[in-house]
């Protein structure tokens, strides 16, 4: 068996909460034009790809994209 602890890497205080920048993180995140939205479009062009290497290039570009989004 395992225990799960969900814990932050580095401790967050937030003395000032701010709205408006808050929007703004989250739309780049998960919007349209975001980071999720991106690695889809990714992941999805590669089936179209002729060649396998452009293929494992999309899909190495399309999951790495996430992990930029867990840094903010």
């Amino acid at each position: 068996m395992f225990v799960y602890e969900k814990k932050l890497q580095y401790p967050v205080n937030i003395k000032t909460p701010n709205l408006k920048l808050a929007k703004i993180i989250a739309s780049q995140y998960g919007g349209p034009d975001g980071e999720l939205g991106a690695s889809l479009r990714y992941l999805s062009q590669r089936f179209t790809m002729p060649l396998p290497e452009l293929k494992a290039t999309l899909t190495d570009i399309g999951t790495g994209a996430p992990a930029s989004g867990k840094i903010m």
